[in-house]
């Protein structure tokens, strides 16, 4: 296959979000609250995950069970890398969607991941690794799986810096820092450190499910504070749940910060 840059400018890329939502979705099913029976589209939120079109091709972060719907409707014909947040189903239960994208790139997709995301897809899409011949092209997706861990990675020739952050008392994930921007979403303590990272970023996008605490995901008023931490010039709010009214929570948040919605495209600077 011929390769086609993805931008026309090698500075700059176009991160998309395809979803927003929690790891239910919303609306939640069988709730007959006012946000999941909405008619406003910015309350209709799928589960998380955002693609950055490089100049070297688009790079998918995490695959959600609704992938092949978001992929659909932002017209996102192909995906040349994955890279993982974490290891949880809503994270992870998409990769099937993948699987027509090694015929359109000539080549198994890549895969970057921690070693603990890692196993969690080998258990979870074991026929991918099987030894058994297919019986035909196309029955079991083709993977190419690359460990990572703390150190920054390139990926379609774009430098990443994994940002170090807890989800709960159990779950070690990452965020990520690309150029000017940075994705947390699911978490709910990110260490100095790592605070440390995200230093001038212009766009920071963090997690932020409800009003009162969680023990796994940051609350508003816990993201509203990592906002002013980290000093980026616009926060946008994801893996929100629907508890948060699009717009009556925007009217009630602070200057520079914001909720992200289903389709919402951000423009980064990668120098």
């Amino acid at each position: 296959m011929t390769f086609v840059p993805e931008t026309s400018d090698p500075g700059t890329a176009l991160v998309t979000f395809l979803g927003t939502g929690t790891s239910v979705g919303v609306p939640a099913i069988g709730c007959d609250c006012e946000v999941c029976q909405s008619s406003d589209p910015k309350n209709s939120r799928s589960r998380c995950a955002i693609t950055v079109r490089l100049p070297q091709g688009t790079l998918l972060i995490d695959t959600p069970p609704d992938l092949r719907q978001q992929l659909l409707r932002e017209r996102i014909r192909l995906v040349h890398s994955v890279l993982y947040t974490h290891e949880h189903a809503d994270h992870i239960f998409g990769l099937d969607d993948l699987r027509l994208m090694p015929f359109r790139l000539g080549h198994a997709i890549p895969l970057y991941c921690t070693e603990i995301v890692e196993t969690q897809i080998r258990a979870a899409y074991s026929y991918a690794f099987t030894e058994r011949e297919d019986t035909h092209p196309g029955a079991t997706p083709k993977l190419q799986l690359h460990r990572i861990d703390e150190s920054p990675l390139e990926i379609l020739g774009q430098r990443i810096t994994p940002i170090p952050m807890k989800h709960g008392p159990h779950f070690h994930v990452f965020g990520y820092r690309i150029g000017d921007f940075a994705y947390c979403t699911d978490t709910n303590f990110i260490p100095d450190s790592s605070i440390e990272k995200l230093q001038g970023v212009r766009t920071l996008v963090v997690g932020a499910l409800r009003d009162e605490p969680h023990p796994t995901h940051f609350n508003l008023e816990e993201a509203i504070d990592v906002a002013k931490k980290v000093g980026a010039q616009r926060t946008l709010l994801t893996h929100t749940g629907h508890q948060l009214e699009f717009h009556a929570t925007n009217a009630s948040l602070p200057a520079g910060v914001e909720m992200a919605h289903d389709g919402m495209q951000v423009d980064v600077c990668l120098s």
